[in-house]
């Protein structure tokens, strides 16, 4: 097993170098009070996983999962791309390798939870749309789902991968219930699990003290304690710092460093301007055809370059999806702020209930129209008036609001004594496109992260400049969430019996009606021919 721990220090000028020590034996590195992010990625071999992960591995071409924390964050260089909360999954299987259908699903379901709605891949996974075959980065299909906590995760590798003798395994496993994402990388070039763990900031407290120490005198961890500095190019990321190798015979070197790299922050903003940002909520009421709305503030809809685009990639559960019929109409796309529906996967069958879709939901691809300037407002004066249904402010008159059409399919009915039951969306994931040089070389960076879903959406050469959630900057209240939810009204069974015995009395009473009916017809054809031959003999 290799590992690699990187710390990227929030504010640079807090930061000393004498908070980092090395033991003399160089089998530990300590750090004392640094207010830093943390990555700390780990590379598997095949032989050291558990030979039920072994087998399914095996099967798959590639297999990337994501998982998001519904808390809001701020990110820092270079860790600043995003995906909507939860628990993404991206798969290609490997070539006349059909085992994979029996195998992965159940597997999922064992290491993240038994909630999962996972069948198999062919039946539950959509497909991606790639619109750059160039770009080799993008899985086959894709499988999401709303996935609050990773206590199944911190359990499967206590119990199947770490050793029993082993402690510091049992805490570093535990330590993910407060991770920030995590991403579970493998392919068959690399014939390796890479987990990549990411904390935005120290868990319990505000800057991180903590010992790293060799597990076996054999291993060696690479640390670094960087600091992020301004790039000459644009394409650039540039950093500066201190690395290290626990285990090897050296010091911390000072280092200092740039690469080219597909994801970026925005760029700062001048005061007065507030920095961009953007705010999720529904409509209210939200009825079966609820309104997602995208709220930026119209003083810095300002794009990085002239060749970037806005974008929202929306992940949708099942009980959601998209009319893109709906979304054909320009004039339409106009008057929600909306330039096009670049594309759109998966569960979109407009009549089916949601009891009759194999897949989980549907992500689409939306380009995002932008004020003429600056300093343009909505028009619309009912948007400052939209209430909200999480912690993030309402949408004020200054701001710039997307709408984005949704419906509601028919849900299951359910045993609720409120007859309602809860649908939830995940924020979109929002960021400028813009086209980067030519010569750029972004597969170069060690820090980027591929296979977040809409990166085969655009060509190799795109960069990403990321817009961040506004809840992010109120990420200390309580309770603050990514996810927006909606309340649905469904048959309520324990009231259902009303609805079986009013159906079934009308039932009666319809074929009792129709009986009776048949039965006077029958009498008077009787009654009438009985007549009838009466009438006959008195004539003779």
């Amino acid at each position: 097993m290799k590992q690699r721990i990187t710390y990227v220090v929030h504010d640079p000028d807090d930061f000393n170098p004498s908070q980092l020590h090395l033991s003399p034996t160089n089998d530990s590195f300590t750090l004392d009070s640094v207010n830093a992010a943390k990555e700390h990625r780990l590379t598997f071999g095949l032989s050291e996983l558990p030979q039920e992960l072994y087998r399914v591995l095996r099967q798959c071409h590639e297999l990337h999962i994501r998982w998001a924390s519904e808390k809001p964050y701020a990110s820092i260089p270079p860790y600043v791309s995003r995906i909507s909360p939860g628990l993404h999954a991206f798969f290609t299987p490997h070539k006349g390798s059909p085992a994979y259908v029996d195998l992965l699903c159940p597997l999922l379901k064992k290491v993240f939870g038994d909630g999962l709605k996972c069948e198999s891949p062919q039946d539950t996974f959509i497909g991606m749309p790639i619109l750059s075959e160039r770009f080799s980065m993008s899985s086959a299909s894709q499988y999401y789902q709303l996935l609050p906590s990773l206590k199944d995760l911190v359990t499967y590798i206590q119990q199947k991968i770490c050793a029993t003798s082993d402690p510091s395994c049992q805490t570093h496993a535990a330590s993910l219930l407060s991770a920030t994402y995590v991403d579970i990388d493998y392919d068959t070039i690399s014939h390796a699990l890479v987990l990549n763990v990411f904390w935005d900031r120290a868990p319990d407290a505000e800057s991180w003290t903590e010992t790293i120490a060799l597990c076996q005198k054999a291993d060696h961890i690479e640390v670094g304690v960087l600091t992020s500095e301004k790039a000459v190019d644009p394409e650039d990321l540039a950093f500066s710092g201190f690395l290290t190798v626990i285990g090897k015979d050296s010091k911390p070197s000072p280092t200092r460093f740039s690469f080219p790299a597909r994801h970026h922050p925005l760029p700062s903003s001048a005061p007065p301007t507030p920095p961009l940002t953007y705010t999720t909520s529904f409509r209210q009421p939200t009825g079966l055809h609820p309104t997602l709305l995208l709220s930026f503030p119209s003083a810095s809809l300002t794009p990085p370059d002239e060749t970037c685009a806005l974008h929202a990639y929306l992940t949708l559960p099942a009980a959601l999806f998209i009319d893109k019929y709906q979304l054909s109409d320009p004039l339409f796309l106009s008057s929600q702020h909306l330039t096009s529906l670049r594309s759109i996967s998966g569960a979109t069958d407009l009549e089916a209930p949601v009891w009759v879709v194999p897949e989980w939901g549907s992500a689409a691809l939306l380009e995002l129209a932008v004020p003429a300037s600056p300093s343009s407002s909505n028009s619309d004066s009912d948007s400052a008036s939209h209430s909200r249904s999480s912690s993030p402010p309402n949408p004020g008159p200054d701001d710039w609001t997307v709408r984005i059409p949704l419906h509601l399919r028919y849900l299951s009915p359910n045993a609720n004594a409120s007859g309602l039951a809860p649908v939830a969306a995940p924020w979109p994931a929002v960021f400028w496109a813009c086209r980067g040089e030519e010569g750029a070389k972004m597969a170069a960076s060690p820090f980027d992260r591929v296979n977040l879903g809409y990166e085969g959406l655009f060509g190799p050469k795109t960069m990403f400049y990321h817009v961040p959630p506004a809840a992010a900057n109120v990420s200390s209240e309580v309770g603050a969430r990514l996810v927006e939810e909606i309340r649905v009204p469904v048959l309520d069974l324990d009231q259902a019996w009303y609805v079986e015995w009013g159906t079934a009395v009308v039932v009666g009473l319809g074929t009792l009606w129709v009986f009776w009916k048949l039965f006077e017809i029958v009498r008077r054809d009787l009654v009438g021919g009985t007549k009838v031959e009466g009438e006959g003999k008195k004539a003779q």
